[in-house]
């Protein structure tokens, strides 16, 4: 269940052809009803989402931390995942978040500023 963020697995997994996955996972992937999908051998493009998360992850976040153990480093994805949809700004939703942020008129109050992963990243809002 904790693989999952919502109450059902995915349809499908869509997945490059890399070795790491073994038998054991393709069985366990079958076994809970999820459809394979192979990318085409070295076509690394074809994937384009995950490459973008990826790089979005390691850009703007891991590259700017040490990571002292995988306790703390999934304390800084949490982080960083809760920053990413709650007030990174993303062009694809005309300069929203996904999960929506209201606009706060002057009239609201002071600007706040609300920090991320120790002030690397900040979210800015009306105080009310």
């Amino acid at each position: 269940m904790e693989a999952f963020p919502f109450e059902e697995a995915p349809r499908f997994l869509l997945r490059d052809r890399d070795g790491i996955y073994g038998q054991d996972f393709r069985d366990r992937v079958e076994h809970m009803g999820i459809e394979e999908v192979l990318i085409a051998f070295r076509s690394p493009w074809q994937s384009p989402y995950v490459e973008r998360l990826i790089g979005s992850i390691r850009r703007e976040c891991l590259d700017h931390v040490i990571v002292f153990g995988e306790e703390h480093l999934r304390g800084i994805l949490a982080e960083y995942f809760g920053y990413y949809h709650e007030a990174r700004t993303q062009l694809s939703l005309d300069r929203n978040s996904p999960v929506p942020r209201r606009v706060c008129p002057p009239a609201q109050g002071q600007v706040v500023a609300k920090a991320y992963l120790g002030g690397l990243h900040h979210c800015y809002t009306r105080a009310v």
